[in-house]
């Protein structure tokens, strides 16, 4: 729902910081490389080092944004770096739920599993619809920087960042913004379907 107004505030900045990296690092080096740091989030949340764990999202989320950057810089935009960064991002997502569930399997386990629940909903009609698209020819007009077709829904980027953050500065309270943050994202699986489908239907 915010992806439209965020991405355009961090487009310029992530641009400077590519130029930082041209020629040094490939994208799909800064792909994996941010993946492997935001990996790092699980045992940390695992072992309850909440504020280092919010270090490396943090760092998981500014890699992920300057993969693109520095693919669109270099000329080297591809469905092969396109696929990596959107499959290690939904692992990435995984393994920060996964990581609190296993900091209080008492308290955050069903909320966690909630979640998870509600994140195969948002990946698969995310992705594929953006299967379906991509057969059609369909244009993505609000996010052209994309590899892949861009729905939007109630839960994008920015909201799942957020909630990645609150998670971090609010511990304790994690089962309850995780509840209220699955039930968003199944709110966008259903539109989701209910527009993906439409659409669909709608294309020659």
């Amino acid at each position: 729902m915010l992806d439209r107004f965020t991405m355009p505030l961090t487009h310029r900045p992530l641009e400077r910081l590519a130029r930082l990296f041209h020629g040094r690092l490939t994208p799909d080096q800064v792909t994996f490389g941010a993946f492997i740091i935001g990996m790092a989030a699980l045992p940390l949340l695992a072992f309850e080092h909440y504020g280092w764990a919010l270090c490396v999202i943090v760092l998981n989320r500014l890699g992920d944004g300057l993969d693109g950057a520095l693919a669109r810089l270099a000329g080297q935009v591809s469905d092969a770096g396109g696929f990596l960064d959107i499959g290690l991002d939904f692992v990435f997502y995984a393994a920060v739920v996964l990581g609190f569930a296993l900091a209080d399997p008492a308290a955050n386990a069903l909320a966690a599993a909630f979640l998870l629940f509600s994140f195969i909903g948002t990946g698969t009609s995310f992705l594929a619809f953006a299967i379906a698209a991509g057969r059609r020819g369909i244009e993505r007009p609000r996010f052209l920087q994309k590899a892949f077709y861009y729905m939007e829904g109630l839960t994008e980027g920015t909201e799942t960042v957020a909630a990645l953050v609150l998670f971090c500065l609010f511990p304790e309270q994690f089962a309850w913004i995780a509840t209220l943050f699955a039930l968003a994202c199944l709110i966008t699986t259903a539109t989701r379907l209910w527009g993906g489908y439409r659409a669909l239907s709608l294309e020659p």
